[in-house]
């Protein structure tokens, strides 16, 4: 992996160009290298060993605490000593002002070895880059800068038993707390009420506190909750009080574990059920648990953007790398197992030595459908982060057009890698036959780790919705237009390749199928029409721009005469034989706006 991850970065992405920019002056080509080698050592000597032991060593309440393996707290530990928690921030903050794309790289290597725990820092690290964007002064410096440095954790609780991924229907009551609510340092004071749903890392001990942001929605005049997400407002819930210096008190915020949610993988991450504001810790006198204003109220889900889709990248990264680590234990595997011998005549004598089922085609096509999921993938989830640079660092309009792109980019960037590295894991265990089916080998655990990233974060068909629904049509497709102007710029750039031009032509075939589907989606204006069919849409979508950066990858391989030249060219040319044409099928219900599944009665199931 660390070779191919060079190779995008230096090769591909050229991050060293990043370097003339004021905020990264201070690094080198070698302190990127660096960085990456000391995550990558800290990831195999603290993560890794302890993947399967976290799967096998649940989380457990006593009725009082939770307790995780000890490997959980020393891991974690590791993690913070490291620095990583602020890589990306400034000097001021603690961080060390690295480029979003060698954070991203660099934490690759954790969601590789142990994805439970790497967990942890992924939702304190997006807690904290949502305060410095959107908390007062005295916010980021309490809560922000003390998640940074590692301090505390924190969490994002979103979903409720009744509404799960419906935020609109979040029924948690924030009520202003007294008279002098508004004047409290740390932000206007209310008191909540009211249950929160798959919060993971909502109860443990890892650190001396745990920081919540939570949605609730404060009640109008007359009492009543604002329906819709108009009237959702964010709060920071501390599991512990602090005062305005950041001193934690003694008394504990009404915030209770119910019960812990058990999952099929992810198992490290412990998953909560929480109660807030039911009583089991009264706090100053009243009923409720504290919490603190985050910018303005029913502006709540506007800022939690921000961290949402900075956790939609991220669990995109995951899925890449645990369908990386498949890939990598497959081909390992398939060049050990010897079994079967060559279709040539002589192959067919029995009394040949059996050949590595790595020689077998069928097994080759197994091996380089996962090489061009998770490459392609991991390229997929760089170039965000590299955008992510481009739109802070960069001068205005292409930092206008890295914000365009992003918002184009982010439904892909989380659904993609979690449904087709999820099948690059499905093959790592057909390679390995019937013992990938045990649990002597590690590629059952990646399946079922992965098969959480098409849920959590919204959920597949909530992506395809705001691709189909919202996202294409933005400032009147302006985002879709710029990303098939991209795309268009490296199929100019494949038609001088020989070798690369007829793929150059079938990407742009599959770009104007794309276009023409778009329009035919919405030519009736009935939404309930157009998006019946936005899963398949975003399908067929994620496939094209994975053809464009494969196609852009192999530019950058061309002419490389090394095994990794020679596979990266392979893997695209693989990606284009097999999978671009599989969006003929995807685009059709799309165009015709195919009704069977809109129409269907339930009844009838």
């Amino acid at each position: 992996m660390r070779q191919t991850l060079d190779f995008l970065l230096s090769d591909w992405l050229s991050v060293t160009s990043l370097l003339s920019r004021a905020r990264f002056a201070d690094h080198s080509a070698e302190t990127f290298a660096s960085v990456l080698d000391a995550c990558e050592r800290l990831a195999r000597d603290k993560f890794a060993p302890i993947n399967r032991l976290l799967d096998t060593e649940e989380p457990h309440f006593d009725g009082e605490r939770v307790h995780l393996p000890a490997a959980t707290h020393t891991a974690v530990s590791a993690y913070i000593d490291s620095g990583m928690l602020a890589a990306a921030q400034d000097h001021d903050a603690g961080g060390m002002q690295l480029p979003c794309v060698i954070e991203m790289a660099a934490n690759a290597f954790f969601s590789k070895a142990c994805v439970a725990v790497g967990g942890y820092a992924l939702l304190t690290a997006g807690n904290a880059n949502l305060l410095q964007a959107h908390g007062t002064k005295t916010q980021q410096l309490v809560f922000a800068k003390n998640q940074l440095t590692g301090r505390w954790l924190g969490t994002m609780c979103l979903s409720e038993p009744q509404a799960g991924s419906s935020l609109s229907d979040v029924a948690t009551r924030a009520e202003p707390d007294g008279s002098d609510f508004a004047s409290d340092p740390l932000g206007p004071r209310y008191r909540l009420t009211g249950n929160k749903m798959w919060i993971s890392a909502g109860e443990h001990e890892l650190t001396e506190n745990i920081i919540h942001l939570l949605l609730a929605k404060i009640p109008g005049p007359d009492g009543k909750l604002i329906p819709g997400t108009k009237g959702i407002s964010l709060f920071i819930v501390p599991k512990w009080l602090v005062d305005e210096h950041g001193a934690r008190s003694e008394e504990r915020n009404d915030v209770a574990l119910a019960g812990l949610n058990h999952k099929l993988g992810y198992r490290g991450t412990v998953n909560t059920l929480l109660n807030f504001g039911e009583g089991k810790y009264p706090v100053r006198g009243s009923g409720g648990a504290i919490g603190y204003l985050v910018g303005k109220p029913g502006d709540g889900l506007r800022c939690m953007f921000h961290m949402m889709n900075e956790a939609r990248i991220g669990v995109g990264l995951g899925a890449v790398m645990l369908g990386y680590a498949g890939y990598e234990a497959s081909v390992e595997y398939a060049r050990q197992r010897h079994q079967g011998r060559s279709l040539s005549p002589s192959g067919k004598d029995a009394a040949q030595p059996q050949v590595p089922i790595i020689e077998h085609a069928d097994v080759k096509r197994m091996l380089l459908a996962q090489k061009s999921y998770v490459e392609g993938g991991l390229a997929l989830s760089l170039y965000c982060a590299r955008l992510v640079d481009e739109q802070r660092t960069g001068d205005p309009e292409a930092a206008r057009e890295a914000q365009l792109l992003l918002e184009v980019l982010t439904p892909i960037a989380k659904s993609w890698p979690s449904e087709w590295c999820l099948e690059a894991n499905s093959l790592a265990i057909q390679v390995h036959g019937g013992y990938g089916y045990t649990r002597d080998f590690a590629v059952e655990q990646h399946w079922r780790d992965n098969r959480l990233n098409m849920i959590h974060e919204g959920t597949h068909g909530i992506q395809a919705l705001d691709l189909l629904g919202r996202k294409v049509l933005m400032n009147g497709g302006a985002g879709l237009l710029l990303l098939g102007s991209r795309v268009r710029a490296t199929i100019e750039r494949a038609a001088q390749v020989t070798e690369l031009a007829d793929s150059g032509r079938e990407l742009s075939e599959a770009l104007h199928k794309v276009a023409e589907a778009t329009q035919a989606a919405w030519s009736t204006g009935v939404p309930e029409e157009a998006l019946a069919n936005a899963t398949p849409y975003m399908q067929a979508f994620g496939h094209v721009v994975l053809a464009w950066l494969w196609l852009d990858v192999a530019l950058a391989a061309s002419g490389r005469e090394d095994a990794l030249g020679w596979g990266k060219r392979a893997a695209q040319r693989y990606f284009f034989a097999y999978e671009l044409p599989k969006i003929d099928a995807w685009l059709g219900v799309v165009r015709t706006r195919e009704s069977v599944c809109r129409t269907m009665q339930q009844e009838w199931f």
